[in-house]
C-alpha cells in the first residue's frame, strides 16, 4: 500500500517538502459532469441564459479555480501553471454537459489537483449561471482521467 505523504511521523498533516524533486513536465486531466433538463440545455446552446456566454464564464471560472488552488486546498503547493485547455461536450441526449480541463507546468509537483478544481468551479459555475431555472442540476463524477510526469509516471483512470 502506498505511503500517505501528507501525514507525519505524529499523525498530523503537513506539507510535503518537494525541494529535493526534479522539475519534470506535468500534465493531469480531469472532468466532470453537468446534466440538467433538456430545456437548460438548449437554452444554454442557444444563448439565452440571462447571465449570460454560460460556456465562455465557466471556462474563465475554470482557469481561475485552477489558479487559486492553494488557497482553497490547505496541503498544495502554488505552482506556476504553464497551460490550461477546456473542452465541453454537449449531450443532447443525456442532456449534460461534460468539462474536461487539461493543466501543464514544468516543476516539482504535479496538477492533479489543480485540474480537478478547473473542473469543479467550471461546474459550479454552469450551476450558477442556470439555477433561476433548473435548481435541479447535478454535478457528477468529478475524476482525475489522466495524469503524466514525476516519479510516478502515467496514470490513466480505467474506462
Amino acid at each position: 500500500m502506498d505511503e500517505l505523504t501528507h501525514i507525519d511521523e505524529a499523525g498530523r498533516a503537513r506539507m510535503v517538502d518537494v525541494g529535493a524533486k526534479g522539475e519534470t513536465l506535468r500534465e493531469a486531466v480531469a472532468e466532470a459532469v453537468v446534466r440538467m433538463k433538456p430545456e437548460t440545455l438548449a437554452r444554454i446552446k442557444a444563448g439565452q441564459i440571462k447571465k449570460g456566454d454560460v460556456l465562455g464564464v465557466a471556462q474563465t471560472a475554470g482557469v481561475m479555480g485552477a489558479k487559486r488552488t492553494p488557497d482553497l486546498i490547505p496541503m498544495c503547493h502554488p505552482i506556476a501553471i504553464t497551460g490550461i485547455d477546456f473542452d465541453f461536450k454537449i449531450d443532447d441526449a443525456e442532456s449534460s454537459i461534460t468539462i474536461q480541463a487539461s493543466v501543464r507546468t514544468i516543476g516539482r509537483t504535479g496538477v492533479e489537483m489543480e485540474a480537478l478544481t478547473a473542473v469543479s468551479t467550471a461546474a459550479l459555475t454552469i450551476y450558477d449561471m442556470c439555477k433561476a431555472i433548473d435548481k435541479g442540476m447535478s454535478i457528477d463524477n468529478i475524476s482525475l482521467v489522466k495524469k503524466s510526469g514525476g516519479k510516478s509516471g502515467l496514470y490513466e483512470r480505467p474506462s
